[in-house]
């Protein structure tokens, strides 16, 4: 049995509510966001031990560079769980950066360790005024 184990990850947002993302896909289907809405992202996990330091990387990539990272300190958690983390939101691309871009996230614990990794790609999705307005 796995020490560590991603039991779900949602995308949060005031515009369209909690979305679950697929977990464990070969190559998953791009999800479609609408450009410009603020999204945050929802991990649940459980331990089987103690894990001091836990933290979560995340790259994100758009036609094949690099473009960000982030470094997310958790913090330590007892054996147990399910934990719930929500990840700061944030304010999606707008115009030029629509498209798609693949991100991969991955939990670590102090000693850089790496738990679970996951990898899903996403397509910003241009509104049309209409879209704009009804937000």
């Amino acid at each position: 049995m796995a020490v560590f184990e991603l039991m779900d990850v949602a995308l949060v947002s005031d515009e369209f509510g909690r979305f679950p993302v697929p977990l464990g896909t070969e190559r998953p289907e791009a999800v479609e966001l609408p450009e410009g809405a603020v999204v945050g992202v929802a991990l649940t996990f459980r331990t089987d031990e103690g894990v001091d330091g836990l933290s979560f990387e995340e790259e994100r990539s758009h036609a094949g560079n690099l473009i960000a990272t982030a470094h997310n300190v958790l913090g330590g958690f007892r054996a147990g769980g399910p934990y719930e983390i929500q990840l700061p939101a944030e304010r999606l691309p707008v115009g030029r950066g629509c498209g798609t871009y693949e991100v991969t996230g991955r939990f670590l614990d102090a000693e850089g360790r790496e738990l679970a990794r996951e990898s899903h790609r996403f397509r910003i999705v241009h509104r049309t005024p209409t879209d704009v307005r009804a937000a």
